[in-house]
This record gives C-alpha cells, sequence and structure tokens, in this order.
C-alpha cells in the first residue's frame, strides 16, 4: 500500500474568498495538512508561522521574489541588469524559509527582458541558480526551478523539463532540483506519467490543477490516475500542492479531494 501524498493549499490561488491570514484556518478546515504560498514577504515571519502553528500546519514550499507581479513580472533571474536585486530577493526567501521550517524554494527563471537574447538570459540564470543553490544548501534548504508554459506566459525562458534539464547540466547545477507542474506540463503538450518516468528523481514538488482551464482535478482532460501511478511508480516522496484556480467558492470545488485520496490509499 502506497503512502498517500500529503496535499498542500496553495493560498495564493485557494481560499481568497478570506482575508490572507484567514486561510490557513480554512485549509485546516477543508481537511488540508499543509500548505504552500507563492509570495508570502507581504506578510510578517511572526504572522505566518502564528497561523501555521495555531492551525497545525506545515508549509511546503514559496518562491523566490519574482519581481513586479502586477505588471506581468514572471522572475527576474535571467535579467541581467538585476542580478544585484536577486540576491537580495534570496536572502529575504531564505530568511522566511527558515523561520518559517519551509524545506523548499522555488526559483521562476523570468521572461528575459527586451534587447537581451537568450544565451545571455540563459548565462544569468546559470549564474543566479549557482549562487542560490548554494546558499539555499548552506540553510539546510532545497532550491528548485518550473518550468512555465508559453501558451499563458509568452515568453517564459524556461517552457519544458528539457529547458531546465539542458541548464541543469550545462550549467552544473547538481544541487538544483525540478518542481513539475502538471498543468503546465500538459500545456505544454508533454505526457506527466513520462517525464515523472523519466526525471522522477529530481522531481521534490509536485503541483496539480487541469487543463485546460488551469481549474480543480476533474473539470478537465487530465488523467489524474495514471499521474497517481506514475507518483507511486517514481516513488515520489514530496507533498502536492494544489494550485489552481476555483471555478467558485473554493469549498464548492473540494469534492475532488475524497476520491483522490481514496484512490491513493487503495495503491
Amino acid at each position: 500500500m502506497a503512502d498517500t501524498p500529503e496535499l498542500a493549499a496553495n493560498l495564493s490561488l485557494l481560499f481568497t474568498e478570506r482575508p490572507f491570514l484567514e486561510r490557513f484556518g480554512a485549509a485546516a478546515s477543508a481537511g488540508f495538512t499543509a500548505v504552500e504560498v507563492q509570495f508570502p514577504y507581504a506578510w510578517p515571519v511572526e504572522s505566518i508561522r502564528e497561523q501555521l502553528q495555531r492551525h497545525n500546519l506545515s508549509l511546503a514550499l514559496h518562491n523566490l521574489p519574482a519581481g513586479d507581479w502586477a505588471t506581468g513580472e514572471r522572475g527576474i533571474a535571467c535579467h541581467p541588469d538585476r542580478v544585484t536585486e536577486f540576491e537580495a530577493g534570496l536572502t529575504e526567501a531564505i530568511r522566511y524559509a527558515t523561520a518559517l521550517g519551509c524545506p523548499l524554494l522555488n526559483c521562476l527563471a523570468g521572461i528575459p527582458p527586451e534587447g537581451v537574447d537568450r544565451a545571455t538570459a540563459l548565462a544569468t540564470l546559470g549564474r543566479n541558480l549557482r549562487v542560490a543553490a548554494r546558499q539555499a544548501a548552506e540553510a539546510g534548504l532545497t532550491l528548485l526551478v518550473e518550468p512555465i508554459n508559453t501558451q499563458d506566459v509568452p515568453g517564459f525562458l524556461l517552457a519544458t523539463v528539457a529547458d531546465v534539464m539542458q541548464i541543469r547540466h550545462g550549467a552544473g547545477l547538481d544541487g538544483v532540483s525540478l518542481q513539475l507542474d502538471i498543468y503546465h506540463v500538459v500545456r505544454m503538450q508533454q505526457d506527466p506519467v513520462a517525464l515523472l518516468a523519466r526525471y522522477g528523481g529530481l522531481v521534490r514538488h509536485v503541483q496539480i490543477a487541469d487543463a485546460p482551464g488551469r481549474h480543480e482535478p476533474g473539470t478537465g482532460a487530465i488523467d489524474f490516475e495514471a499521474l497517481l501511478a506514475a507518483l507511486a511508480t517514481a516513488n515520489y516522496q514530496g507533498r502536492i500542492g494544489c494550485e489552481y484556480n476555483p471555478i467558485g467558492r473554493t469549498e464548492d470545488g473540494l469534492g475532488w479531494m475524497g476520491p483522490y485520496l481514496a484512490s491513493r490509499r487503495t495503491r
């Protein structure tokens, strides 16, 4: 019997009917034992830690600061003129992660700025990832890199797992692991089962949303039963982040969780 992966509610997308700090209690009440946050930096560490402790939750993952999200920036790790800003954000991310007991940090590569060619952007990213991986390891953390689909985010530097593997090997980034967001994989017309079979040993965090639509599991075309089997075959030991956009009120769309957990327990 395979262990059931722990589900982590992404509080940046789920329970947004409530103010951020009230989402922790809502997640716990819904049956989640862990949470993840895209960017926790607008709230004091102490406030987040208090919510985690009060509701007996663990923080699975958060991202490094990724620039001005509201204006469309999706990471600055590939921006040659913002290395100092990247390093300051890395320091802040490590501070939050260590204070909150969060073991994983995800680095979004970003969209190369106008006038910067791909080779230069990749070289900058490689340099920043080496620095980030070293500092994360020194703090007892693991650095992840995530491919993002270019249908939703045109121009994103690392669109496929192959892109991540290329820079990982080319820049000597053995300390960098893979975050596999199933939605992004499918949007790039890749087979997540095949990817897990090939790269499962490098995957430290998985996120789920159905496609198309990026809504609850069961609302699109992804075969989650096959995904669960692939995770078991790959001996996946991490959590599964629920990073989707609820169609309506978050609690009204959580019916998928019962069959999901039941199917895992029967394996």
